[in-house]
């Protein structure tokens, strides 16, 4: 299967490209890691992402809220 017809059944089965499924992945792992108690920085750093502001940006994109502030939210 070449890497286009791949690309294609990918996004029908997920809506989404798999560069978007993987950015998914890791922020939902990123968010998780907050939820335990990781700073921001530390589970940008885990899951890959080497600038944090990068990592607010898509983090901020996905689930609407900054890190810190959904931190403190999903903590209560």
């Amino acid at each position: 299967m070449g890497s286009a017809t791949l690309h294609r059944h990918f996004r029908a089965a997920t809506a989404m490209s798999p560069l978007q499924y993987q950015k998914a992945l890791r922020l939902q792992e990123a968010r998780r890691r907050l939820i335990a108690n990781s700073s921001a920085s530390e589970a940008a750093y885990a899951v890959g992402y080497e600038s944090e502001p990068q990592f607010s940006r898509d983090y901020t994109r996905m689930f609407g809220i900054p890190p810190g502030r959904d931190a403190v939210r999903l903590r209560r």
